[in-house]
C-alpha cells in the first residue's frame, strides 16, 4: 500500500461541499465522547475524516510512538559507549587510521579520560558518565556503526531529522503523522521540546511540501508552566461556547474563499486545522504539561531540570497519544565539545538520570512495548585531539542506541576501527535507521511516498534499508 495525497482523506472542504452545507451550520453533536474529547478521526465541524485521522500502516507496528532524545552538538562515542583501549595505548601518536579528514585540524589520538564499566547480563561497557543509563541496559541496543554525510552541523542536523542535508524536506516526525495519523485529535501529534532553537531552527520540524497540518509544534519547555508552555492557548476575553461561533464563521469565510478559486489551498486548509486543534488543545495540553499531577515518587525519580522535565512531559505526551516526542538537550549545540571533552561530564550528568527514570517508567507502565526511544546527535566526535583537549566533528562513525518498540535489548551493533573513527563493521546509515523507525511504527519506506514537483518523494529518498538484526 502506498500512501501519497492522492489517497488521503476528503480535506475539510471537499467533504463539505459534499454535504452540501457550511461549517457555520455543523455543531459539536454526536461527535464528542461522553467524557467530553474529540475522537479520533473527526473534526470539531463535522464527522468528516481529519487528516490527522488513525490511518492504517503497512504491516502490524511493533510501536506506536516514538521518543527521540537528541543530544545536539554530537555527543563523543568513545566517552559514551564506544570504549577503545588503543586510544590509550596510543595516545598522541597519529597513525595512518586516524588521519581521516574531517571539520577542522586535529592532531594525535585522544585518551578517553573516562572510566568504562560493564552492565547488564551481557556485559556491555558504559562510561562512568551515564551509570544510570547503563543500569538499563538490558532494555538497550547500542548501534556502534552508525555514519552520515557531512562533519557539519547544519546538513547533518537536517540528515538526522529529514534525511536529506538540504532545508528541502519534512522531518520524519511530519512523515509519521502523514502516514499514520495521530490517536488523540486534542493534541499535536508531533511535539518538538527544546528550550529557545538549536542551529537550522524550525526547519527540523518543518512540514515542508507536505500539508501544514503535519508540521511539528515546537514547545520552548525552559519553564513548564501549564498555562503558558504554549503561548495564548487561553482566550482571556470569550466564552468557549463564543469561541466556536467565531471559528465557524471564520472557517466559512474561508471555505467560501476556497470555493470562488474553485481550487485547493493547502495553507489555507492547514491553518484552518490549526486554529481548530488550538481550540481542542485549550484543557488537554494544559492537563498534559502540568507535571505536578505526577507523584512526588515520580518527579524525584527523573530529577530537576529543563531535560528531566521534558523527559516526564514526553511520557506524558505518549501516554495521552501523540505520534512523536522530540526532545533536544538545549539551545544551540551544546553537546560541541571542540575545547575540552571533559565538558560532557556536565551535559551527561543532565540526562542520565532523566533518561533511565523515561525507561524505567514507560516499563512500569507496560507502554515501552510501543514506545521507540531514540539516543543520539547528530553526528559524532573524533578520537583525535582537537586544541589539545577537544574533539572535532566526525562523521565517519558513531554511536546512538534504541529501546524499546520491538528493539532486541541488552546488544551492540556494529563496530567502529580500533580508534573508534570509522564505522568498518554492520554500517548503518542515517537512511537506514529511517527506514528502521518507519518499519518499527509499520510504515514501509519505500512505500510511504508523496509526489511533489514531478516525483514521489520518501524520508529515505532513494536509499535506506532496514537493519532486521537488531528487531525482536
Amino acid at each position: 500500500m502506498t500512501l501519497d495525497h492522492h489517497q488521503n482523506a476528503l480535506t475539510r472542504r471537499e467533504s463539505l461541499q459534499r454535504m452540501g452545507t457550511g461549517m457555520g451550520m455543523l455543531g459539536l453533536a454526536g461527535i464528542m465522547a461522553s467524557d467530553g474529547k474529540l475522537m479520533a478521526g473527526t473534526t470539531a465541524d463535522s464527522g468528516a475524516a481529519s487528516p490527522l485521522a488513525v490511518k492504517s500502516p503497512h504491516f502490524v507496528p511493533k510501536a506506536k510512538h516514538v521518543i527521540h532524545l537528541f543530544m545536539n552538538g554530537g555527543p563523543s562515542q568513545v566517552d559514551t559507549f564506544d570504549p577503545k583501549p588503543a586510544l590509550e595505548k596510543y595516545n598522541g601518536q597519529r597513525p595512518n587510521e586516524a588521519d581521516l579528514k574531517t571539520e577542522r585540524k586535529t592532531g594525535g589520538l585522544l585518551m578517553s579520560p573516562f572510566k568504562f564499566q560493564n552492565y547488564g547480563e551481557a556485559g556491555i561497557p558504559v562510561s562512568e558518565l551515564f551509570p544510570n543509563v547503563g543500569s538499563c541496559i538490558d532494555d538497550i541496543c547500542v548501534i556502534r556503526s552508525m555514519h552520515t554525510n557531512i562533519p557539519n552541523h547544519e546538513p547533518s542536523l537536517l540528515m538526522m531529522n529529514s534525511g536529506e542535508t538540504q532545508p528541502t524536506r519534512p522531518a520524519m516526525g511530519s512523515w509519521l503523522l502523514y502516514g499514520l495519523g495521530t490517536i488523540n485529535q486534542n493534541l499535536p501529534g508531533y511535539v518538538v521540546l527544546c528550550p529557545g532553537k538549536p542551529v537550522v531552527g524550525p526547519q527540523l520540524w518543518s512540514n515542508s511540501f507536505l500539508p501544514g497540518i503535519f508540521q511539528g509544534t515546537h514547545i520552548n519547555h525552559s519553564n513548564i508552566d501549564p498555562k503558558k508552555v504554549i503561548r495564548h492557548i487561553n482566550n482571556g476575553y470569550l466564552s468557549k461556547t463564543a469561541q466556536r461561533e467565531q471559528l465557524d464563521l471564520l472557517s466559512r469565510m474561508n471555505e467560501i474563499h476556497l470555493e470562488k478559486r474553485g481550487g485547493k489551498s493547502n495553507p489555507l486548509e492547514a491553518r484552518i486545522e490549526s486554529m481548530e486543534m488550538a481550540f481542542r488543545m485549550q484543557t488537554e495540553a494544559q492537563e498534559v504539561f502540568d507535571l505536578n499531577k505526577e507523584t512526588k515518587e515520580i518527579r524525584e525519580s527523573y530529577g530537576e531540570g529543563q531535560f528531566a522535565n521534558a523527559c516526564l512531559a514526553a511520557r506524558r505526551l505518549v501516554e495521552s497519544g501523540v505520534r512523536m516526542v522530540q526532545v533536544y538537550y538545549g539551545n544551540g549545540q551544546p553537546w560541541d565539545d571542540h575545547g575540552n571533552i571533559k565538558a560532557h561530564a556536565d551535559k551527561a550528568k543532565n540526562v542520565d538520570q532523566p533518561i533511565a527514570a523515561l525507561i524505567k517508567d514507560l516499563k512500569q507502565r507496560d507502554l515501552l512495548k510501543d514506545t521507540l526511544i531514540v539516543w543520539g546527535g547528530e553526528f559524532g566526535r573524533t578520537p583525535v585531539a582537537e586544541n589539545g583537549n577537544g574533539r572535532d566533528h566526525n562523521h565517519h562513525g558513531f554511536t546512538m542506541w534504541l529501546a524499546g518498540g520491538g528493539i532486541k535489548g541488552g546488544m551492540t551493533f556494529g563496530a567502529t576501527d580500533d580508534f573508534g573513527f570509522a564505522s568498518v563493521e554492520n554500517k548503518v546509515h542515517v537512511h537506514d535507521l529511517h527506514a528502521t523507525i518507519l518499519h518499527l511504527m509499520g510504515l514501509d519506506h519505500e512505500k510511504l511516498t508523496f509526489r511533489y514537483s514531478g516525483r514521489d518523494f520518501r524520508l529515505t529518498d532513494v536509499h535506506g534499508r532496514v537493519v532486521n538484526e537488531i528487531i525482536a
